[in-house]
């Protein structure tokens, strides 16, 4: 099984997982820079919403975790600050992330839908990316399976024997959402070229509706989900909401406002694919 440590630090351990986590991000900010320059943003605009809205994503990925697992966190609740022991939950950190924007764009005279345009495919990416850190870190796998399986699906071995947990071989839900998101951001790159097809906004609606209706998937496959009550999952019912939702909140834009602009960027003469 792969050491989740990478290194020490000055007798500080450094895991993979936040190693991970953090070139994940620093690749989505580099793709959002370089499309914001397209769509006539300034470019420090990425960069600034970043910087607060980074460590609010933080926060409300903790805390989503926490309200919805509170018990173990009532007994000692100083474990609540103890971001070693892992517990960030991705939906937390985008409605956290969301109410930032929402206030960031106001202050700057931005439209959240723009920033949400050029950032949506490539949070995917970084979501992709940060499933790897799961990947080291040993979690988010689903239920029981066997060897033969695995290699079924032709995995390399690395990732057949770190699926090994508590002597038994487990479904790999970490690699299907990080290919589900990988897939879902090479999609929504290649139809954002296309000129005259997605609407203000509709890049953003695009990614809520294909990362819910995947994660409702692969989340019922996983051993360690967050409940409502009983065996109801609260990803599941969140990206329920967000799928048709989605769908909802596209159908009622175009029906109400005929006149939303077009998102068309501007091209350079030897633009790459991104």
């Amino acid at each position: 099984m792969i050491n989740r440590v990478a290194f020490d630090l000055f007798g500080i351990e450094i895991y993979w997982y936040a190693l991970i986590i953090v070139f994940g991000i620093v690749v989505a900010m580099w793709l959002s820079t370089r499309e914001s320059i397209r769509v006539n943003l300034k470019p420090d605009d990425v960069s600034d919403f970043m910087l607060v809205g980074l460590p609010i994503a933080f926060i409300g990925a903790r805390l989503y975790y926490v309200l919805f697992n509170i018990g173990p966190y009532l007994e000692e609740p100083m474990q609540i600050f103890n971001l070693r022991s892992g517990g960030l939950a991705i939906y937390g950190g985008l409605i956290a992330g969301g109410i930032w924007l929402y206030f960031f764009c106001q202050r700057n005279f931005i439209s959240p839908w723009t920033f949400l345009d050029i950032a949506t495919p490539n949070i995917l990416l970084a979501q992709g990316i940060g499933r790897w850190g799961n990947f080291m870190n040993h979690e988010a796998y689903g239920g029981e399976t066997t060897r033969a399986f695995l290699e079924s699906l032709y995995l390399p071995n690395f990732i057949i024997e770190n699926m090994n947990i508590d002597g038994a071989y487990r479904q790999p839900t970490f690699l299907y959402e990080s290919l589900w998101n990988f897939l879902g951001f090479i999609v929504l790159i290649l139809l954002r070229k296309q000129k005259n097809l997605f609407k203000q906004g509709e890049i953003a609606i695009a990614y809520v509706i294909w990362y819910s209706f995947g994660r409702f998937w692969i989340e019922g496959m996983r051993t360690d989900s967050l409940y409502l009550v009983g065996d109801i999952r609260v990803s599941q019912v969140l990206s329920l909401v967000l799928f048709f939702g989605g769908w909802a909140v596209l159908i009622w834009r175009r029906k109400t406002n005929p006149n939303l602009k077009f998102y068309n960027r501007s091209y350079g003469p030897n633009e790459s694919l991104i």
